[in-house]
């Protein structure tokens, strides 16, 4: 799958970006027809510890999927987003092949 991951105002290190590259691409496990991956991560400027936003696109055939989250770290709004996207996989794969 072509990944590509845009970190808005800040510059994302490597280690995060293996971290969602690897997450992300196991999305490929529940749903094999993915085409492609945007990432968006922000940094919200607020008061509020949960200030980091991550925003997942992805391309499938039909409609693209979508997930966004705020969380305290990159980590677990990336580990919720890929959840979200996990059971929107699956609704999607029900849709395209009825049991």
């Amino acid at each position: 799958m072509d990944l590509k991951v845009h970190s808005i105002h800040f510059d994302a290190d490597s280690k995060l970006l293996d971290f969602i590259d690897l997450k992300v691409n196991k999305l490929l496990q529940f749903y094999e027809d993915i085409i492609k991956g945007e990432v968006f991560l922000r940094l919200e400027n607020v008061d509020d510890k949960d200030n980091k936003i991550v925003e997942i696109r992805l391309e499938i055939p039909g409609n693209p999927i979508f997930a966004k989250k705020q969380c305290k770290t990159f980590e677990e709004a990336t580990d919720l987003c890929v959840e979200a996207l996990k059971k929107q996989l699956n609704k999607a794969k029900r849709k395209q092949r009825p049991v």
